[in-house]
């Protein structure tokens, strides 16, 4: 298998140091709000690469992501609501964790909170002030870059064309605009914790470092995350790890594209976001998985609603052949299929082999799709033409879509798409009914109104057009 290695700013050979697991680290949520669509991108993508690699390459993965439960954001979202910081973060950390639910994706191995670990972090710090690569202003510390010799190599940023990252606030205090906060001094109000320095809390870069370095051990094989965490957090991160121990970090460091609106990446701050969880509500999550895997997963990804309607169709296709297949052979046909059966039935190992050869070019998501449709148009097309026993074969076309699809969160369970069909019925329906009542075919848009209201539908007819609830 090879993936693109931002260390090495090109693509690599990969297999687990030790032959057979794979220490994975993937930053995860600032638990202050619920996640917008965009925040899923890297959620959906590195579950699929971690359950191929379980499924198809034998691999046990120990996959850890954080939980930041405590940075600026959520402190300004606390003096914003009055709800405190504590309160914020176990309430959002549910919601995230009821949003991987939803998605199918896998549980990680360990999900450590950022809170439970400020002992090791104060500890990390003071390493790194004992070996003259940090110092202490007024209760801060920071980190000194100049001191770290390669500096830069992750970023591919020269440091003589560098500039504060966004999350590194000038300061007069520092020696260097570049040099990054490791610790805050507390201001009145904030949480707070003890340290050699002062009352404070950890700065964001160092508790990515301790919580792999905790919860995987060595050695050290993927970090993930989206490329806008490239600079500063992970270049940051490697800056400090690497200099605490003076040993290489992790081997591979992996990036998705980011997820645009309009043109622009998609963020909260910029007012272009839609909140993951309504999203889900309308299209269901195979949807939303295929849409972001159907492209691949370094590339940016434009978000549409047609894009996701059109995942849906997708989707719709191979689970007619399914239902289809199931619903006409029954569970209890049996026999052994024909001439034309065994033809196509030998066909199969062909499709498994371009899925896996698009896996395991740096997880080209996009091409195992593509191989999946193709072996549903052949299946379709067997059908149209095999007669008797010879239908049997296509159970093992099934069997195939299904295992195909497991790391890719696909074709799994013929309910997490009833949700987004439900809807899109119901759209439907309202529409029949505006051109109906345009047509002044009053009673048959009655009708339709009524037939809804006794399942639980309600229309409310407004100036802006027809709503339901």
């Amino acid at each position: 298998m090879r993936l693109f290695n931002t260390l090495a700013h090109r693509e690599e050979e990969f297999q687990p140091l030790d032959g057979k697991t794979v220490r994975m680290y993937v930053c995860g949520p600032t638990v202050y709000d619920h996640l917008h669509i965009g925040n899923l991108r890297p959620i959906i993508v590195f579950d699929a690469l971690r359950k191929y690699m379980e499924r198809f390459k034998g691999w046990r993965v120990d996959y850890v992501q954080n939980i930041t439960d405590v940075d600026d954001k959520l402190i300004d979202r606390s003096r914003e609501t009055g709800e405190a910081v504590d309160s914020l973060a176990r309430r959002f950390t549910r919601a995230y964790f009821d949003l991987l639910e939803r998605l199918g994706v896998a549980a990680p191995t360990a999900s450590p909170r950022a809170t439970e670990h400020i002992p090791q972090m104060v500890a990390l710090i003071q390493t790194l002030v004992d070996k003259g690569y940090a110092y202490e202003r007024k209760g801060d510390v920071y980190f000194r870059v100049a001191a770290s010799a390669d500096y830069g190599k992750l970023s591919g940023r020269r440091r003589e064309d560098q500039e504060a990252g966004s999350r590194v606030a000038a300061s007069q205090d520092k020696e260097d605009p570049l040099d990054f906060v490791l610790w805050k001094r507390a201001k009145p109000g904030e949480p707070k914790w003890p340290s050699p320095w002062g009352e404070g809390r950890p700065g964001w870069h160092t508790e990515c470092v301790v919580l792999s370095r905790l919860y995987l051990g060595e050695p050290l094989d993927i970090h993930a995350g989206g490329n806008d965490l490239i600079f500063p957090h992970h270049e940051n991160e490697i800056a400090q790890a690497e200099a605490a121990t003076g040993a290489p970090f992790f081997r591979f460091f992996v990036h998705n594209g980011m997820l645009n609106f309009g043109g622009e990446k998609m963020s909260k701050s910029l007012g272009n976001f839609a909140f993951a969880y309504e999203v889900l509500d309308r299209f269901g999550a195979e949807t939303v998985r295929y849409f972001y895997l159907s492209r691949h997963y370094r590339k940016p990804l434009d978000y549409s609603q047609e894009g996701l309607e059109e995942s849906s169709r997708a989707l719709g296709r191979v689970w007619t052949l399914i239902d289809e297949v199931q619903a006409e052979l029954g569970a209890a046909a049996t026999g052994e299929p024909g001439p034309a059966g065994r033809d196509f039935l030998d066909l199969l190992p062909g499709f498994r082999a371009r899925y896996v050869a698009e896996m395991d070019a740096d997880l080209n998501t996009a091409g195992a799709i593509a191989a999946i449709q193709e072996l549903v148009a052949e299946a379709n097309r067997f059908r149209s033409e095999a007669r008797g026993a010879d239908r049997l074969a296509l159970r093992e076309a099934i069997a195939l879509t299904r295992e195909l699809g497991f790391p890719l969160g696909l074709f799994q369970e013929r309910g997490r798409e009833e949700k987004g069909r439900e809807d899109d019925l119901i759209r439907l329906l309202v529409d029949l009914r505006a051109e109906l009542r345009a047509k002044r075919e009053f009673a048959l848009a009655d009708s339709i109104r009524d037939r809804l209201a006794a399942l639980g539908i309600e229309l409310k007819d407004t100036a802006q057009g027809t709503i339901w609830t």
